[in-house]
């Protein structure tokens, strides 16, 4: 049977809705990343003050992830996407007051009002993928996944590359109120959307016994804890996405504009992929195009990290994006087709945390292996790195270097139903 085309996701408005939410947030969450890695680098001249800023938004997103998730299997999805979107709102207008003063007051209310962000991704995170999911129907969401893939690099495009020309015109004052407008565009989209039913879930269950059942859903299947762990040591060793900064200031010497086109470059690759990957979504052979998408990303650290030259790094980092974009569309496909409605809120925790680790935690140990290793040398090795993890991963996944995504869109086994109890919203809802 052929899958449906794109323009069947595309006619459904409510799509729409939270395809356009998903654009302006990241466009406002990637213009905020920049500037203000670009304007505490420039107060501290520190690399670990670039490694603290990922770990300071990791700590709160992290441990609060699974509960989350039992929240957002709990209750009502839209209201915690309401909820976690206006606390960004207020975020991006403290960015603004803070911008003309940040010289002599320091990073501390930056570093809170990071942290602040960071709570709210540890309920939005589990929240927003699921209530994606509920928005099209099943037979859509490998099309739906591949589209919000793709909107969300090409947002992952401009957004940095807006926020770079804004703070070289305006200042980072008028980077953040940019990103201020668009996050109020965003809460408006959800507030465009019907809410959609509370999932199932077992009467009485303690919040603890919820996240070790989402724990144990995902660990005894290899293909999602493979993937997961995959991209968590890969990105964890290979990352460079928190030392461009410093490449654009001292290596690179492109100054803020220069760093806007760094920070862009990997999303030019991974959009490509994933415009092809709505017209073609992933299918056959997908764990052996997982483990090379990985090793081509690993090659290409390599490259970004001994180049002197711009336009071979940018041309790096381009790489890195379109090996990072067939292993983005591979997981997020396989994360909507493996969980059922009501463990996704449980099961996009887990892989939360991961993606969470792999990210901040990245950015904290890119921070400190620069300071001890040197910029350029951090992130070489770390590429090499990548190429172990990637091998060590074939090694102990067979079942994910077999995976088949064909196979896996009717993996449902019977312990996996929706259990048979209340749907109605609990004393939790109000959580």
């Amino acid at each position: 049977m052929s899958l449906p085309s794109s323009r069947d996701v595309l006619r459904l408005p409510e799509f729409r809705a939270m395809l356009l939410a998903a654009v302006c947030s990241t466009l406002a969450s990637r213009a905020v990343a920049l500037t203000v890695a670009y304007q505490l680098y420039q107060i501290t001249k520190n690399p670990l003050t670039l490694g603290i800023l990922g770990l300071v938004e990791a700590i709160p997103a992290l441990s609060l992830a699974l509960f989350g998730g039992v929240v957002a299997d709990r209750n009502d999805r839209r209201r915690i996407l309401l909820m976690t979107i206006s606390v960004e709102v207020i975020c991006a207008l403290g960015f603004t007051l803070y911008a003309p003063h940040a010289a002599s007051v320091g990073i501390w209310p930056i570093l809170a009002l990071i942290f602040t962000l960071g709570v709210a991704r540890g309920f939005s995170d589990p929240a927003l993928p699921a209530f994606q999911a509920q928005v099209v129907p099943r037979e859509l969401l490998l099309r739906a996944s591949a589209w919000r893939s793709s909107a969300g690099q090409a947002a992952s495009i401009f957004g940095p590359a807006l926020g770079g020309v804004l703070y070289a015109s305006v200042g980072a004052r008028g980077s953040y109120v940019f990103a201020f407008v668009l996050l109020l565009l965003s809460l408006g989209c959800v507030v465009f959307v019907k809410p959609k039913p509370i999932p199932a879930f077992k009467a009485g269950e303690p919040f603890v016994q919820s996240i070790k059942e989402g724990l144990a859903f995902v660990l005894q299947r290899q293909v999602l804890v493979g993937s997961m762990a995959l991209d968590l040591f890969s990105v964890l060793f290979g990352g460079a996405v928190a030392l461009l900064p410093i490449f654009a200031s001292d290596i690179l010497k492109v100054g803020p504009t220069g760093l806007g086109v760094l920070v862009s470059a990997p999303s030019i690759g991974a959009l490509a992929v994933m415009l092809y990957a709505t017209r073609r979504p992933p299918g056959r052979n997908a764990g052996r195009t997982l483990l090379i998408s990985i090793a081509g990303f690993g090659v290409s650290i390599i490259v970004f990290g001994l180049s002197h030259n711009f336009y071979l790094s940018v041309a790096a980092l381009v790489a890195t994006g379109l090996f990072d974009g067939v292993s983005m569309v591979i997981r997020s496909a396989t994360l909507q087709l493996k969980a059922p409605d009501h463990m996704r809120g449980r099961v996009n925790a887990v892989s939360g945390m991961f993606i969470g680790a792999s990210n901040e935690l990245g950015a904290f140990e890119s921070g400190v292996s620069a300071k001890l290793l040197g910029t350029a040398r951090s992130v070489w090795l770390g590429g090499i790195v990548t190429l172990i993890v990637v091998g060590v991963t074939a090694y102990l996944a067979p079942e994910l270097r077999a995976m088949n995504l064909t196979d896996i869109a009717e993996d449902h086994p019977a312990e996996d139903r929706e259990p048979e109890v209340e749907t109605h919203a609990s004393a939790y809802t109000e959580a």
